[in-house]
């Protein structure tokens, strides 16, 4: 899968925040999305993959050296903001973009202005 793939899957889960549920995670989009990370973890070779009840994915990554190297820790959070919504999303690849505003929602005029 290349990156642009992984982005277009990633985006497809709604991982949008309740802060009113009182749960960790807060929605049942947010640990769908964590498993599906910690299979992806474990396909392209991370090993001690687990994943927690809180949502929280952990994994090592083996060097590719024979010299002694710390172990580096990478850390995100899979939620997203409740301030809109995490549905249906449909992203938009601009190739070429000429570096003008972006109008997003014309009906609405929603505008990612320069």
């Amino acid at each position: 899968m290349n990156i642009t793939d992984r982005f277009l899957k990633y985006v497809s889960f709604c991982t949008t925040s309740d802060e009113n549920t009182g749960m960790t995670p807060s929605t049942p989009g947010q640990m769908e999305f964590a498993r599906f990370l910690k299979t992806e973890l474990e396909q392209i070779g991370l090993t001690d993959v687990e994943l927690d009840d809180n949502g929280y994915i952990m994994a090592t990554l083996p060097a590719n050296t024979k010299r002694e190297c710390p172990v580096i820790g990478f850390i995100a959070h899979m939620d997203t903001s409740p301030d809109a919504s995490g549905k249906n999303i449909k992203p938009w690849i601009m190739r070429d973009y000429n570096g003008e505003d972006i109008v997003l929602n014309e009906q609405e005029n929603f505008v990612l202005s320069t």
